[in-house]
């Protein structure tokens, strides 16, 4: 039998862990020599690089639906911590720099959060939505991620109106589990996002078109019953680099394999995508 950490000896030794990581991640920023971005613009910068949006109410299993209307209010507060950021060459974008601590006092609500893999409530949940919007529109750019975060391996709902491969999105808790970006370029970068009746939208724009494009494609998709009796998610994420003026393939990467638990009601799984179990195979 393992033996159990501190933070998990209970919610005070939880509390204590937390403020060890949270005063230890701002002694390393203090003393890292990194430039953060922290410059909210007036106007927009006028070359749109990329673009996406993400429905902000969905159906979610057995998820509370007031849960939902609490995820809207708080990306609510917290877009106009990021809305309009630069990202000039040679600094790093860091979303917990920018929002601060969601904290009941700022208004922030109980929202859908996920704790040990598991869904669960929190003050200030739903910020995963915002990286995870934050995170696409960067992978379409040449801006460097620098930290990024996933959801423990496990695949908590079904797809519902999914626009983006599975797997591709974040997971952040403040302030030691952030996502980040370096700028390597030689051209300020800067997000726009607002929320409207539906959807959490978002731009990456630039002071100039970018010479490439990026295309992301997901491969080897498929769900199996496995020898432990659980069923997995697999795929894998690639991003192809292209020049513009040639067509020419400059870069083809893959991003990341995963292999996840699926941790609602099989029934959902696609025929389709369904692959011989794994004993099935030899």
């Amino acid at each position: 039998m393992s033996r159990r950490l501190f933070c998990e000896l209970g919610p005070t030794a939880y509390r204590i862990s937390a403020a060890k990581e949270i005063t230890l991640r701002w002694l390393q920023d203090l003393t890292g020599g990194r430039r953060f971005a922290s410059e909210i613009a007036p106007s927009l910068l006028p070359s749109v690089i990329s673009r996406h949006s993400s429905l902000v109410r969905r159906t979610l299993g057995s998820v509370d639906p007031v849960l939902q209307e609490n995820k809207a209010e708080n990306l609510r507060l917290a877009i106009p911590h990021i809305n309009r950021v630069l990202i000039r060459p040679g600094e790093t974008f860091s979303f917990w720099r920018l929002v601060g601590n969601c904290t009941e006092r700022k208004g922030y609500r109980e929202g859908l959060v996920i704790k040990g893999g598991l869904p669960g409530r929190g003050i200030g949940g739903g910020m995963c939505q915002f990286t995870n919007l934050l995170h696409w529109l960067a992978l379409h750019s040449p801006l460097e991620v620098a930290e990024h975060h996933h959801h423990n391996g496990v695949d908590l709902f079904p797809d519902c109106g999914r626009k983006v491969p599975f797997g591709c999105g974040t997971s952040i808790l403040y302030n030691y589990r952030d996502y980040r970006l370096y700028n390597p370029t030689e051209q300020t970068f800067q997000f726009a996002v607002w929320l409207d009746d539906r959807n959490l939208n978002g731009e990456l724009r630039a002071e100039h078109a970018l010479e490439t494009s990026f295309h992301i494609r997901e491969e080897e998709a498929w769900f199996r019953l496995e020898a432990d009796g659980n069923w997995y998610r697999h795929n894998k994420i690639y991003r192809r680099t292209v020049d513009k003026k040639t067509g020419r393939t400059l870069r083809d990467e893959m991003l990341l394999e995963n292999h996840s638990r699926v941790l609602y009601d099989p029934s959902f799984i696609p025929e389709e995508k369904r692959r011989p179990p794994e004993d099935a195979n030899g």
